[in-house]
C-alpha cells in the first residue's frame, strides 16, 4: 500500500507546466513551477520543515515548545502544519498589509496570530520582526526561527527545488526566474542549478519599495529606496543573510499594479490559480525579454510560489482592485 505517514511527506515533487497563452509571443518555451501542490499550498513548506528539523537535531526545539515566526502568511503555514504534527505550540507575528485570508488559515490551524503595522522601520518595536524576536525572549521554551537569516532556508531548496527542477528538465534549463523575499528560494535553487550547469542564468525578481535590486547593482543600502508597496510575498527593507547576490545573474523590479494585472491573467488564460508573486514573477520574465530576448533555444523556469486562495478579497476581488486604481 502506498500510504503516507503523515501529511508532511507530501511536501515537493512538485510539478512543472508548460503556458502556452500569456508567453506565446516569447520563442522560449517558458514553463512554471507550481508549488501551490505542496499541502500547504505555497514552497514555503520546504523550509518550514527544514528549518524546524535542523533546530530539533541541535536541541534549539524540545518536545512541547513554542515555534515563533515573523512571516507574511506562507512560512506561518508550513511550520504550523509540522507544529501540528509534532506536538509545538505556534505564534506568529504578520503586517497589516497581508491577505485576511492568510490570518484566518493560520488560525485555523491552530495558531495565534499578532498583526503588527507595516509602515514601521524594521528595528522599530513595533515591527513584525522585532516583536517576535521579543517573545522568543519572553516565552520560555520557544524558537524563533527567523527564516531571513537562518540558512536551513535555503539549504531546503539546495536539497529539494534544485535537484527536481534539474531532474524534471533532464538538465535542459538555461534560465531560472523567482521572486525574491528572504532569499532562500533564489539562493539555494540557483547554487544547485548553476553547480551543474553554470551557464544558465538566474533573474530575480523584485518589487518597487524593496531594496534588494539596488543592493544587487550596488552593494549600498538606501534608505531612501525603501516606501510602502502593495504586491505580498516579494522584497524586503532589509538584507536577510541567505542572500548570496554572486548567484543572482539580474534583478528585475515590477510595479504593483502590473503584478496584480498578470495575477488575474494567468488565472483566465493559463487556468492556473496562482499568488500574488507568480504575477510578479511571470511579468518580470516579459520585461526581461525585452532587455535580454530569449530564444527557441532557452528553456525558461518560473517559481509560482503559492496560491491564489490567499488573494481572493483583494487581487481577485474588482472592488479591491478599482480602489487601488488597477482597474477602471
Amino acid at each position: 500500500m502506498r500510504i503516507l505517514n503523515n501529511i508532511l511527506e507530501t511536501i515537493g515533487n512538485t510539478p512543472i507546466v508548460k503556458l502556452n497563452k500569456i508567453t506565446a509571443h516569447i520563442p522560449a518555451t517558458v514553463c512554471v513551477k507550481i508549488e501551490s501542490f505542496n499541502p500547504g499550498h505555497s514552497t514555503k513548506d520546504r523550509m518550514a520543515l527544514k528549518m524546524i528539523e535542523d533546530a530539533e537535531k541541535d536541541g534549539r526545539l524540545k518536545p512541547g515548545g513554542t515555534i515563533i515566526e515573523c512571516t507574511s502568511g506562507n512560512t506561518g503555514m508550513g511550520l504550523a502544519m509540522a507544529g501540528c504534527i509534532k506536538g509545538y505550540k505556534c505564534i506568529f507575528t504578520s503586517t497589516d498589509k497581508q491577505s485576511k485570508e492568510k490570518f484566518d488559515m493560520l488560525r485555523a490551524m491552530g495558531a495565534e496570530v499578532i498583526v503588527c503595522p507595516t509602515n514601521v522601520a524594521s528595528d522599530d518595536e513595533r515591527s513584525y520582526y522585532s516583536v517576535a524576536k521579543r517573545l522568543s525572549q519572553e516565552i520560555p521554551n520557544s524558537v524563533w526561527m527567523n527564516q531571513y537569516d537562518n540558512l536551513s532556508n535555503r539549504q531546503a531548496h539546495y536539497e529539494s527545488t534544485g535537484p527536481e527542477i534539474w531532474q524534471q528538465t533532464d538538465g535542459k534549463i538555461t534560465h531560472f526566474v523567482v521572486g525574491i523575499g528572504t532569499g532562500g528560494t533564489v539562493t539555494g535553487t540557483s547554487k544547485y542549478l548553476k553547480e551543474q550547469n553554470p551557464a544558465i542564468k538566474t533573474y530575480g525578481i523584485d518589487t518597487y519599495g524593496s531594496i534588494l535590486k539596488q543592493y544587487k547593482e550596488t552593494g549600498t543600502f538606501d534608505p531612501n529606496e525603501i516606501h510602502s508597496y502593495i504586491t505580498e510575498g516579494i522584497g524586503e527593507d532589509i538584507i536577510p543573510e541567505n542572500y548570496d547576490f554572486s548567484l543572482i545573474d539580474y534583478v528585475e523590479k515590477v510595479t504593483d499594479k502590473d503584478a496584480a494585472l498578470m495575477q488575474r491573467r494567468i488565472a483566465i488564460e493559463e487556468g492556473i490559480f496562482a499568488g500574488n508573486s507568480a504575477g510578479s514573477a511571470l511579468q518580470g520574465v516579459l520585461q526581461i525579454h525585452e532587455k535580454f530576448p530569449f530564444t527557441k533555444d532557452d528553456l525558461v523556469i518560473v517559481i509560482f510560489h503559492d496560491h491564489g486562495s490567499r488573494y481572493v478579497g483583494k487581487f481577485f476581488n474588482d472592488d479591491w482592485m478599482r480602489e487601488k486604481g488597477f482597474l477602471d
